[in-house]
C-alpha cells in the first residue's frame, strides 16, 4: 500500500483535482514502467508468517536491507516501516507482506534486473535470519489469527473499518499478494483508451496469473481466490467501473467518482486522523467532521486516490491491478504483457477492437469467471484461453515494435519476457493449475510442500 503523499499545496479551486491527474500526461519518449510486487515472508523452521519484531521478523529483514544493501529507512512514529533507494521503495502490506515499488524505468530489461536484484538482496537477509519468501496470490495455509497487523496507522484504521463494508477486507489486507505495473499516458484521450483496455482485459491478467487456489489449508474452488476477495471487499471502491466506458469519460469524471468514495483518513503531522466513511466533498467545504474548519491540500487528494481499489485505476499514471503475485518469471511477464499492449499504438488499437463491443455485464462476467475457472473460463461465446492467446500475441507484437534492446544489444527486444505467458496459452495452464496438480499428485495433499518448492 502507498506511503503518505507530500508536496501538495492547498486546494483552492475544484479544477485543481482534475489538473492533478492531468499533470501526469507525458510525451511518449518520457513514458516509464513502474513494477510493484508483494510476497509473503515466513519462518523456515515453523512455516509461520513473520511477525514484525524478533530475530526472524519483518523488522530484521528491513534492518538487514538497510545495513547491508544501502537502503535508507522510512519511519512512522519512530518505527521502521519501509526503505527507499534510487527511486524505488520497499514497504509493508498490512499482514507483513513485503512490497517492492520499483523505480520508473525505460525497459522491461531494466525492470527485470531490478526485480532480480531485489530478490537477491531479500534472500541474502532472509537466509541469514532463517526466513523465506514465497510468491503466491493468497496465503495457502495461514488463518486470520496467525497474521500480525503491521504497526502502521493507516492499517489500524482500515482494519477497524473493513468489516463494516464487506466480508473480505481483512483477508485482502493480511492474506493476499499482487504484482502490478504502473504506466504513463500522453493525454486525456490516451488515458481514456488505455484505462478502458486495462479494465476490460484485467480478467485476462487474472486468468494468466491466477496463483491462489488454496486457502486455509485446502483447495478453495478458485484459480484466483485473490480475485474472489477483491469482489467481496467494498463495493464503493472496487470493481470494473462501467462509467469509464460511457461517452464523455475523462479526468473530471474520475474526479467525481473519487469524490464519492468514502474517506479512510487524513495524514497530519506524522499521524493518521480517523476520517472513516466521511466525504472528501465535505472536506473541500471545510466541513469534514474529523477536521472541522480545515480544507484539504493536494497531498490529501493524492492520499485519497490511493484508497480507491478498482481493477485498474488512475493517479498521475495508470495502475494494472488484476494479477496474483507469483514466481519470478511472472514478475517480469506482467509488465511485459501490459507494456506490449499499452505502449505501441497499433497493439493498443487492436486490443480496443477486441473489447470495444462488450457491455458491462460481459466484463463483470469475465471477471468472475477468470477468478473461478482461470484460463478454462467461458462467458457466452468468449473463451478465456482464446482471449488470452490473442492478448499475448498483441503484447508480443507491441514489444517487438518497441524494439528495446537488452544485454548490450544481444537481445533485440523485450518479447522473451512473455515466454511464461506463451507457455500458459499453449498448455492452457496458469500457475494455479500447476499447484493443484502437485497437491493432488506428488504432494498427496500436503500443502506445506509449497514452501520448499515455490519460494524465491
Amino acid at each position: 500500500m502507498s506511503i503518505p503523499q507530500s508536496g501538495g499545496g492547498p486546494i483552492e479551486r475544484h479544477e485543481q483535482l482534475a489538473e492533478y491527474l492531468e499533470s501526469g500526461c507525458k510525451p511518449k519518449d518520457a513514458w516509464r514502467i513502474g513494477t510493484e510486487h508483494e510476497k509473503f515472508g515466513y519462518d523456515k523452521k515453523t512455516l509461520a508468517p513473520l511477525p514484525y519484531d524478533g530475530p526472524c521478523s519483518i523488522r530484521a529483514v528491513l534492518e538487514g536491507l538497510r545495513d547491508r544493501h544501502g537502503w535508507a529507512p522510512v519511519e512512522e512514529a519512530g518505527t521502521l516501516i519501509g526503505l527507499v533507494k534510487d527511486g524505488a521503495n520497499i514497504s509493508l502490506e498490512p499482514g507483513g507482506q513485503l512490497e517492492l515499488s520499483g523505480a520508473p524505468l525505460e525497459t522491461i530489461h531494466q525492470t527485470c534486473d531490478e526485480v532480480n536484484e531485489h530478490l537477491r538482496e531479500v534472500k541474502d537477509i532472509a537466509d541469514a535470519i532463517g526466513a523465506g519468501f514465497i510468491g503466491l496470490g493468497a496465503a495457502p495455509i495461514w488463518r486470520h489469527e496467525d497474521m500480525p497487523l503491521m504497526p502502521k496507522g493507516r492499517y489500524k484504521l482500515m482494519d477497524a473499518y473493513m468489516d463494516k463494508v464487506g466480508e473480505a477486507g481483512k483477508v485482502m489486507m493480511r492474506r493476499t499478494c499482487t504484482v502490478q505495473v504502473n504506466l504513463d499516458f500522453a493525454s486525456e484521450a490516451d488515458m481514456v483508451q488505455k484505462l478502458r483496455v486495462a479494465l476490460a482485459l484485467q480478467p485476462v491478467a487474472n486468468a494468466l496469473f491466477g496463483n491462489s487456489p488454496f486457502f486455509e489449508g485446502k483447495p478453495n474452488g478458485h484459480k484466483s481466490w485473490r480475485g474472489w476477495v477483491w469482489r467481496h471487499l467494498d463495493d464503493a471502491r472496487t470493481g470494473m467501473l462501467p462509467f469509464v466506458f460511457e461517452d464523455g469519460f475523462g479526468f473530471e469524471a474520475w474526479v467525481e467518482y473519487a469524490l464519492d468514495v468514502p474517506m479512510y483518513f487524513v495524514y497530519r503531522d506524522g499521524r493518521y486522523v480517523d476520517a472513516l466513511g466521511q466525504s472528501f466533498r465535505d472536506f473541500l467545504k471545510g466541513e469534514l467532521p474529523a477536521m472541522p474548519g480545515e480544507t484539504p491540500t493536494l497531498s490529501d487528494w493524492a492520499d485519497h486516490l490511493t484508497t480507491i481499489f478498482p481493477e485498474a485505476r488512475i493517479k498521475k499514471y495508470i495502475e494494472m491491478r488484476g494479477a496474483d503475485g507469483g514466481p519470478w518469471r511472472r514478475l517480469c511477464a506482467l509488465p511485459a504483457f501490459w507494456v506490449g499492449l499499452m505502449y505501441d499504438q497499433a497493439s493498443l488499437d487492436a486490443a480496443w477492437d477486441l473489447v470495444r463491443n462488450w457491455d458491462a455485464e460481459t466484463r463483470q462476467a469475465l471477471r468472475i469467471a477468470a477468478s473461478v475457472d482461470g484460463l478454462a473460463a467461458q462467458v457466452g461465446g468468449i473463451r478465456m484461453l482464446d482471449l488470452a492467446r490473442e492478448s499475448v500475441a498483441l503484447a508480443e507484437a507491441g514489444l517487438a515494435a518497441r524494439a528495446r534492446q537488452g544485454a548490450g544489444g544481444l537481445l533485440p527486444d523485450e518479447t522473451h519476457f512473455l515466454n511464461a505467458l506463451k507457455d500458459s496459452v499453449e498448455s492452457g495452464k496458469a500457475p494455479a493449475d500447476e499447484l493443484l496438480e502437485h497437491y493432488h499428485g506428488d504432494w498427496q495433499g500436503d500443502l506445506t510442500r509449497v514452501y520448499g518448492q515455490y519460494s524465491y
